[in-house]
């Protein structure tokens, strides 16, 4: 039921009131439900913190009725069906209540089984450091870059306008203004909801170059330039592969290709728009990095980086032996998981196509480290971190940032409907239907953004203090655990081994890593 249905449907319910009210004097009884009704619709449509309400009014209560109860809900189906999968509700539990400032502690102890395989935790100890002032921000530049940019170590995630609706990307960067963190435009180019407010922008190029291309789809050094270098954007990120759609190309179709779109991305209003699968502006590795260089010279020497999910280990080896042939690295790299998330993608890639997070991460860090260039590179993990618990775990694992998707959709309001790619988001988050994304409050919902990213830093604060660290820097692999089976307990340190700075050039190998370094060419991504 949308503002509109309720609205015609109160001047119905006056009528049948009133005319019953003529008919029989015993109609009195109506008010008990009428008024009611007619009451909180009203509020409804008129309140500016819930999209849900004034998408939905009188209807949507229920889904806040159901919410309420959820824990029960939960528990029915933990005991009905265990399986040992945590519920992603909980953490979106914790993204609300942080966003909207509401009391995030939790009664009865622990909602998760940490008997089951595959709990995790991290140690604690009995000498507290107090972090409240917080972390020193995270430099983004190696010597090839003079215009480095400090970052926060959490970040919004890639997100495009197109995917998400105006106002979303809005509030988005409304958060990213206020909270002092960058927000990653995705591939669909800058658009002005991204340039409104003025937050600090990492602006993702995919394989379409859209804002930055040729009607033919050809990458355009003019026209690249000319937006790199407007203040907004403090970073430039070089799209290789998608975490959940890694090798997958796309296609907007052209009945999405209004005359706003085709601005924007600089293509043919009314056609389809291709985004290939893989880069025309390069093919092999040295092409990579010398096209890393060229961006970074075209931006006036802002931080330049690729992200990528890793799939076949000898193509990740040969852009690290081009970068030292070269010697050119990147600023940062993110390193994608196959559980990150999308609009739409083909179920067999969103589901086996890609390597996770951590193992991904942990063999992007130790390769550079045994590359001897780690110093020169900084590391984003990128793939469902939602909590600081889930930094944590990435910040053992070797990253020195985190960007989130899920958990900053979250705060503006996302429920997870699950119908992002249907065009009906009923939170108008992930939408173009105006009548759904208008009534998305930027202002409030921009200020959640911002409330979401100050608690969870307060909160690694809090963690890392409980566990006697001052610093991110000081946590290492050993001080997350994991059951493995009963009475089996590991740590990162034993399932996620290290690798000695500088040991692949001296020859020093884990597991079956010397035959594919041997393997990789710089000048070629596979053989």
């Amino acid at each position: 039921m949308r503002k509109e249905f309720l609205l015609s449907i109160i001047p119905i319910l006056l009528s049948v009131f009133l005319l019953g009210h003529f008919l029989s004097s015993n109609f009195y009884y109506l008010y008990i439900f009428i008024v009611p009704i007619i009451s909180i619709g009203l509020y409804d449509v008129t309140q500016k913190k819930h999209t849900i309400l004034r998408n939905y009014p009188v209807l949507g209560h229920f889904r806040y009725m159901l919410e309420a109860i959820r824990p029960e809900i939960q528990q029915y189906f933990i005991e009905r069906f265990n399986d040992g999968t945590p519920f992603s509700r909980e953490q979106r539990s914790i993204v609300y209540q942080r966003s909207k400032g509401d009391l995030d502690t939790a009664p009865f102890g622990t909602e998760h089984d940490l008997y089951r395989s595959g709990a995790e935790w991290l140690e604690h100890s009995l000498n507290v450091v107090d972090n409240h002032q917080g972390f020193p921000r995270v430099k983004i530049g190696n010597e090839k870059c003079t215009q480095p940019y400090f970052a926060s170590q959490l970040n919004i995630s890639a997100m495009s306008y197109g995917s998400l609706s105006k106002t979303a990307i809005e509030a988005l960067n409304l958060g990213a203004k206020l909270g002092g963190f960058f927000h990653n435009t995705g591939e669909g180019a800058i658009s002005p909801y991204h340039q409104k407010h003025g937050g600090d922008l990492c602006w993702q190029i995919g394989t379409g170059y859209f804002g930055c291309r040729t009607l033919e789809g050809n990458f355009d050094d003019a026209l690249f330039a000319e937006k790199a270098q407007m203040e907004q954007v403090k970073l430039i990120e070089l799209k290789l592969s998608q975490g959940a759609k890694p090798g997958h190309g796309g296609i907007l179709p052209a009945s999405k290709v209004n005359a706003e779109v085709a601005k924007i991305r600089h293509v043919e209003i009314g056609k389809d728009v291709l985004s290939p699968p893989t880069h025309r502006a390069f093919s092999t590795p040295k092409g990579l990095i010398e096209f890393v260089q060229k961006l970074r010279e075209l931006s006036g020497g802002k931080p330049v980086g690729f992200k990528l999910c890793i799939g076949k280990k000898i193509e990740f080896f040969a852009i690290c032996k081009a970068m030292i042939e070269l010697d050119t690295y990147p600023d940062f790299i993110t390193v994608d998981g196959s559980e990150g998330g999308t609009g739409a993608a083909p179920r067999e890639f969103t589901n086996f196509l890609g390597t996770p997070l951590n193992d991904g991460l942990n063999f992007v860090h130790n390769t550079l480290v045994g590359c001897g260039i780690r110093d020169k590179i900084k590391v984003i993990a990128s793939g469902k971190v939602i909590d600081s618990f889930g930094m944590v775990t990435k910040f053992a694992l070797g990253a020195d940032m985190c960007n989130s998707a899920r958990g900053m959709m979250f705060s503006i309001g996302c429920i997870q409907a699950l119908r992002c790619n249907s065009n009906d988001c009923p939170a108008g988050v992930a939408t173009q239907n105006p009548k759904l994304y208008s009534l998305l409050d930027v202002e409030s919902k921009g200020q959640r953004v911002a409330n979401f990213h100050k608690k969870t830093m307060e909160e690694l604060g809090h963690l890392l203090g409980a566990s006697g660290f001052s610093d991110i820097s000081l946590l290492k692999k050993e001080h997350i655990k994991r059951r493995i089976g009963p009475g089996q307990i590991l740590n990162y340190e034993e399932l996620y081994p290290k690798i000695a700075p500088n040991s692949i050039i001296e020859g020093d190998f884990i597991d079956n890593w010397k035959k594919i370094w041997d393997q990789a060419r710089p000048d070629m991504f596979t053989l």
